[in-house]
């Protein structure tokens, strides 16, 4: 045998940054409650107790990858030296299209799995992110003057909710025309039209009025069923599907714990109960939004406007339908996703007749942009206005679905 052979294998140098990378896919892919040390450490080669040598507990490395992955975001739009706001903000958005499409398996942990970080950790995680943004709004303001801080912010958002979309989805997506593809859906977003500072105030402000109207009335007509399933709904929103006890969806619609067992055997029942609710209330939505469609181009517009209003009008229950498909019960999951992907397929097909020069996979990734674009905004400002924001977040997904990817 060579002596070689003979030699102790060296532990690479890399090897914690290594560990927490393959922890984020696997929380990305399956969810962060789903997984666990002796799984990550089968992934990484090791054993368990070798991941303990690296991080105390699956907690840490949730933390560690949260933290590496804003990390690499900020370097991404670090500050680029130069007079010109134009070219500052190219370079920061080609800088970050080429993060995204590096770091499209842990995009997640950016869209969902952070709702497991405790409160310090969240506070840190969201710092960091008003951070990011400043970043592209300070060169956007001195590139657009007329826009104000708000309106800035809004329109960078934006952009990196096109860019996030990439992490939501596995439709193909050629690296090379993935970057360029959300290189101008950035620049598409930040050369848009924002919404009034007013408006964005009044968003803002009917932020709190909306969580207080949220709550379950003390002695509202609503049957037990429907306070039960509203309260899940909301704290599988707030907290995370397996933060959340049968006992505090009682709690939070004042019924007693035992009862609730009458009306859903499981809280998967209740998971599976908001997923049907989502998906028929957004077919139906969609039905009528393209009855009377005059064609393709008038399609793609009602059923922008239909989903930017069944986003605005019921947020938690929208972030709940994306973010929790892993921990419904497998018959219902199989079913849902094929349902989730027929929806995604309604808008290629009419954005596909609608630009006969568009292939179905490039349409498919900025109908995924538009989704997620009108999503992400209707969670941060959660206003059911008719005018003001939601009608500026439809334009801008219209805008998205007309970007025309690099030929």
């Amino acid at each position: 045998m060579p002596a070689t052979d003979l030699a102790p294998r060296k532990r690479p140098k890399n090897r914690k940054a290594q560990i927490a990378l393959v922890a984020a896919e696997l929380f990305c892919e399956r969810g962060y409650h789903l997984v666990g040390i002796d799984e990550i450490a089968a992934a990484v080669g090791i054993s368990g107790p070798a991941v303990y040598r690296h991080f105390p507990n699956k907690y840490a490395i949730l933390v560690h990858a949260t933290r590496e992955l804003v990390t690499a975001a900020l370097d991404a739009a670090r500050e680029v030296p130069g007079d010109d706001p134009a070219e500052v903000l190219d370079a920061q958005l080609a800088a970050l299209a080429r993060f995204t499409v590096e770091r499209r398996k842990v995009g997640a942990l950016y869209q969902w799995e952070w709702r497991y970080l405790a409160e310090e950790h969240r506070t840190e995680f969201r710092a960091d992110l008003a951070t990011l943004d400043g970043r592209l709004v300070a060169p956007l303001r001195r590139l657009r003057p007329e826009l104000s801080a708000g309106g800035a912010e809004f329109l960078v958002r934006a952009a990196l909710s096109t860019f996030g979309s990439l992490t939501t989805h596995r439709a193909a997506a050629p690296k090379a025309r993935a970057e360029a593809t959300l290189h101008r859906l950035g620049w598409a977003m930040l050369r848009a039209d924002a919404p009034p500072a007013a408006a964005i105030r009044s968003a803002r402000g009917a932020a709190h009025l909306a969580a207080h109207a949220a709550e379950p009335p003390a002695h509202g007509l609503e049957s037990r069923r429907e306070l039960l399933l509203a309260a899940a709904i909301r704290l599988f929103h707030r907290l995370g599907y397996h933060a959340v006890g049968m006992e505090d969806i009682g709690a939070a619609a004042g019924i007693n714990a035992s009862s609730v067992y009458r009306y859903f055997p499981s809280k998967g029942d209740l998971l599976a109960a908001a997923y049907y609710r989502a998906s028929d209330r957004l077919a139906a939505s969609t039905a009528t939004a393209l009855r009377g469609a005059t064609g393709p181009g008038d399609a793609v517009r009602r059923l922008v406007a239909a989903y930017v209003g069944f986003a605005f009008g019921e947020s938690d229950l929208v972030s709940v339908y994306l973010a929790e498909n892993n921990n419904l019960p497998e018959p219902d999951r199989h079913e849902l996703r094929k349902v989730q992907r027929l929806h995604v397929e309604e808008w290629v097909r009419l954005l596909t007749q609608a630009r006969p020069d568009l292939p179905a996979t490039d349409a498919r990734v900025l109908v995924h942009a538009a989704i997620n674009l009108v999503t992400d905004l209707g969670r941060a400002v959660r206003f059911t206005g008719t005018g003001g924001v939601p009608a500026a977040v439809a334009r801008l997904a219209l805008v998205a679905l007309h970007t025309f990817p690099e030929s």
